[in-house]
């Protein structure tokens, strides 16, 4: 069994993930090789653990659910959202270039690593993955909605966002900016927003009881083609992590005055800091080959 603090630690780099727009909390997940372990833990909510707990058996419930991995792993979210929602939000507004040059070393290099699982890549295998491309290359490039923070919009948008957060390759903090649910949520965290907070949260929980167990299913009964489906979100996403971007219209204006714009890739100018997004791509790409060993290394110690 791993060590609760590595559980934790690779929670933390799945919440770091789930904050950015273009990057999937579900990537690190596989990549750190526990996602398997997650969709059994996730589906057995609904399924043994559940009619465990009917019954009132508590400790098989807990056992059924992996309690202990489940526990690690949404503390070491939870501490990174809490602790890095403000933090994140104002590189997204004031270092958006680096950033972006982070995560797409980070999404390049975990593209290799999921599609090592499909075995062997024949066509069937290369046409899901360009299905998957295509899908994910379409839903990153969609603008973004007009923001709204009421709470049934966020339970809806928790529903469909946690769905993609699940994903390799589907970033659900993307979706959520393409809903018009992203600034309103990171706004409630915050500021503490009980209200929104649990809106969204209890949208999230019905989303995750019920799409893990479907994900659960795909992949012990379609693996291959799954995770050749998998490997083309990861490489359709890229395109939403594209460092350079340029304003082409207003979409709207946010209540305290800024300007929401819609963007598209851009080639560097002269001026563009090359060697620093070379450095940072670099930097994305070493965390995720170190998360993958730390992954391995844990398997290989349970076997």
């Amino acid at each position: 069994m791993m060590r609760h603090w590595q559980v934790a630690l690779k929670g933390f780099a799945m919440g770091m993930a789930d904050l950015v727009p273009g990057v999937s909390g579900g990537t690190v997940a596989f990549i750190a090789g526990i996602y398997d372990p997650l969709l059994d833990s996730l589906s057995a909510l609904s399924g043994e653990g559940f009619q465990a707990l009917k019954k009132g058996q508590m400790r098989e419930a807990w056992n059924a659910v992996n309690g202990p991995f489940l526990l690690a792993l949404g503390g070491g979210i939870m501490a990174a959202v809490l602790s890095l929602a403000t933090p994140l939000h104002w590189l997204l507004e004031h270092e958006p270039t680096l950033l972006r040059a982070f995560f797409i070393g980070l999404v390049a290099t975990s593209v290799p690593l999921v599609g090592r699982h499909v075995r062997p890549w024949g066509l069937d295998a290369w046409v899901w993955a360009a299905i998957g491309c295509a899908v994910a290359g379409f839903v990153t490039s969609l603008p973004p909605l007009v923001q709204s923070d009421h709470p049934l919009l966020l339970m809806a948008a928790g529903a469909l966002a946690i769905c993609a957060m699940l994903l390799p390759g589907i970033s659900g903090s993307f979706l959520l900016l393409i809903l018009g649910a992203y600034a309103p949520v990171l706004l409630a965290l915050k500021t503490m927003d009980l209200t929104k907070i649990l809106a969204f949260g209890s949208g999230a929980a019905l989303g995750l009881l019920l799409f893990s167990r479907a994900l659960k299913w795909l992949l012990s009964q379609h693996r291959a083609p799954t995770l050749s489906l998998l490997t083309g979100f990861l490489v359709g996403s890229l395109q939403a992590l594209w460092p350079w971007k340029e304003a082409i219209r207003p979409l709207y204006t946010h209540s305290d005055g800024r300007v929401e714009w819609l963007w598209e890739n851009a080639w560097p100018g002269p001026e563009a800091a090359w060697l620093q997004a070379l450095a940072l791509a670099v930097a994305g790409g070493l965390v995720v080959w170190g998360l993958h060993r730390v992954g391995a290394s844990a398997q290989s110690d349970v076997r």
